[in-house]
């Protein structure tokens, strides 16, 4: 069962440079929505779901009907790179979209952290 804060606790202490190699001790959210969502949505299913900044993409998920952006955090930390979105487009993509360019590592890394702090 997906348990928010939770989950949220968990990520930030999973995220790490192993994960995305934007990652801050200050903003660890920072550079892992892709991979984040990805794996949201593999463990609670639901939807991946996308708003471009810019001309790049911002991932995130809708579980339970409900919007869940769980590095929003990423926005408004030191080192931010984007503000965040004027409004949320909540276009319907897929996981393959979301893991463009991403290394299999940074999930698998990623994977194994939450899943450990989740246990």
């Amino acid at each position: 069962m997906f348990d928010e804060a939770r989950v949220r606790t968990a990520l930030e202490g999973a995220w790490s440079l192993e994960t995305a190699r934007q990652w801050s001790r200050e903003n660890p959210a920072n550079g892992q929505c892709n991979v984040t969502a990805a794996l949201i949505y593999d463990v609670f299913g639901g939807e991946i779901l996308r708003t471009r900044l810019g001309h790049v993409w911002h991932y995130y998920n809708r579980l339970a009907g409900q919007r869940v952006d769980l590095t929003d955090s990423q926005f408004s930390r030191p080192g931010a790179r984007f503000n965040p979105p004027e409004r949320y487009e909540d276009e319907v993509t897929d996981w393959n979209a979301a893991m463009d360019g991403i290394p299999q590592r940074e999930y698998d890394a990623l994977r194994s952290a939450l899943l450990s702090r989740l246990d």
